[in-house]
């Protein structure tokens, strides 16, 4: 989410690992692109290609916003204007374009809202309470600041120039925003687009199967210091969580919703998540992107689908809605980046994982195999070493499957059921699946992480007893990848994953069992399910 992780969220690389997830690092957060979108890599639907001419200027009008407890927010509100310094007469829908704590790109902000305003929409960018120049105690995504949004919201619909139709938008802690005020339901908020959002502060972002993250520390220390302690004081999921998520209040989640998520994002989890649960009112565009705007980026939507939908929503203008609930760039697809080629780009779909998708269940075999059957029964054992920032021979263990014959699409979130023993009193499984190339180069994909004694809960802690085996489901974020025909899936398990987790687990061994009745993956398999064997 965080404009100051770029360094912090590149994971090694060697000439035999490449990482899509790590690339583009730099500039997150930025304000959205002047690059015009390709038209070779735009969706074929007339959502993405909708526009219309701008009729006004843009007018800026720095101000403070009042919130319910007398507070009063730094904001920076763009009005349509005749000319430079004067405001159109007449009412307009508005946008929260951003409710953000990054108040360095307010400017940038107000530039990307510009398109919006020239067409018609005022648009306010607020700074979170504690932030910038808004007075007060940055909580990210807290209860309080999710009131603060809501009002802001209602303002700006009780604004002598607004139709009261208001929107809200933003990237990442915008997005996060975006989607929190929504389960607070403000009366006069009619729809949003979050641009790479959260479902759960908890899980998607401090805690990844229970196990701290590492990379998220660099930005709690330069935007909200005082989070590297209240958070450590609920290492389990409680109300503290529950008030930051929108998973907790999905059945709220009722506003007519647009993510944008990105296959290579550290969100896409809960934006998949959040579609799933609220199938009806929440449209989902997944594209080949990294963290940040996708324009800029290959497979760049441009801005027309977010006019439609204001347009369609706020204005009630016989605006396109996209053409289905889900329209998604199967990667890596035919532009540049690892692995390039492969796949055939934008799809569209009814709902995720797309109809026809189909489970493929692949043993743990003992010989390194992932395979259909289970196989002669085993165990294979590793050892927990937290002095290495990866982990080496000896400290993982790997399962490849045989050459596909044909392309596999994986569409889906795949899950690895491990049976699991651990000397210690506590245990991390890490669980990454690559695409592996007849040369050998392996291509990350996806990945997932566990603590064993979350194996019941996040809420609860189970405790761990050494040399006891347990069966731990582990979920592995969201794909929608070809493998080619020729290459190989890849499961490696391990206790490290740095640094999408913290490298804390308990030193000692690590049993897996193999073969019948032990440890396996499924796969959801949209095309070439016989082909993975």
């Amino acid at each position: 989410m965080l404009r100051v992780l770029g360094a912090a969220v590149a994971l090694a690389t060697t000439a035999t690992l490449t990482t899509p997830s790590s690339a583009q690092g730099a500039g997150l957060d930025s304000a959205a692109s002047s690059v015009a979108p390709d038209p070779r890599t735009t969706p074929d639907d007339p959502f993405f290609g909708y526009d219309r001419p701008a009729t006004y200027t843009s007018v800026r009008q720095d101000l403070r916003v009042p919130v319910r407890d007398g507070s009063r927010l730094a904001c920076q509100l763009y009005r349509p204007g005749t000319d430079e310094a004067t405001p159109a007469p007449g009412r307009f829908p508005g946008i929260v374009y951003e409710y953000t704590a990054y108040a360095d790109n307010a400017a940038a902000f107000g530039e990307g809202a510009g398109y919006f305003v020239e067409r018609g929409y005022e648009a306010l960018v607020c700074q979170a309470r504690g932030s910038g120049e808004s007075p007060g105690h940055l909580d990210p995504f807290s209860p309080q600041e999710q009131r603060d949004n809501y009002d802001v919201i209602e303002w700006l619909a009780d604004r002598p120039s607004s139709t009261g139709e208001i929107g809200q938008m933003g990237l990442s802690y915008g997005a996060h925003s975006t989607l929190l005020v929504s389960v607070n339901q403000p009366p006069s908020l009619r729809a949003t687009i979050p641009i790479m959002g959260l479902s759960d502060w908890y899980e998607n972002t401090i805690y990844r199967g229970g196990i701290p993250n590492a990379q998220i520390r660099s930005w709690q220390e330069a935007t909200a210091p005082e989070t590297l302690e209240t958070y450590p004081a609920h290492p389990t999921y409680d109300r503290f969580w529950a008030g930051r998520s929108v998973k907790s209040r999905w059945h709220k989640l009722t506003v007519p919703t647009l993510e944008i998520n990105g296959w290579y994002d550290r969100y896409r989890d809960g934006m998949i998540g959040n579609q799933q649960a609220r199938p009806r009112n929440v449209w989902l565009v997944s594209g080949p992107w990294t963290h940040g705007y996708p324009e800029g980026q290959h497979g760049d939507i441009g801005r027309g689908g977010y006019l439609a939908w204001w347009d369609h929503w706020l204005r009630g203008d016989d605006a396109p809605l996209p053409r289905a609930k889900v329209t998604s760039y199967e990667t890596p697809g035919p532009g540049p980046g690892p692995g390039a080629g492969a796949g055939t780009g934008w799809q569209q779909y009814d709902q995720w994982p797309p109809s026809g998708t189909r489970r493929v269940d692949l043993a743990l075999g003992a010989e390194g195999r992932l395979r259909r059957g289970g196989g002669k029964p085993g165990v294979a054992t590793y050892t927990v070493n937290t002095d290495t920032s990866a982990p080496e021979d000896g400290e993982k263990l790997t399962f490849a499957s045989a050459p596909v014959a044909r392309d596999v699409v994986i569409a889906g979130s795949p899950e690895a059921r491990l049976r699991a023993r651990f000397t210690a009193t506590e245990g991390h499984l890490a669980t990454v699946l690559y695409d592996e190339a007849p040369d050998g180069s392996r291509t990350r994909v996806t990945e997932g992480w566990l603590k064993a004694s979350h194996r019941n809960s996040h809420a609860e802690v189970t405790p761990v007893r050494p040399g006891r085996a347990y069966d731990l489901d582990v979920h592995i974020w969201p794909a929608h990848y070809r493998l080619k025909a020729g290459h190989r899936l890849v499961l490696r398990v391990s206790s490290d994953d740095y640094p999408e987790i913290d490298s804390t687990a308990p030193a000692g061994e690590v049993g897996i069992s193999l073969g019948a009745g032990g440890s396996s993956l499924m796969v959801p398999v949209l095309a070439g399910r016989g082909a993975l064997r």
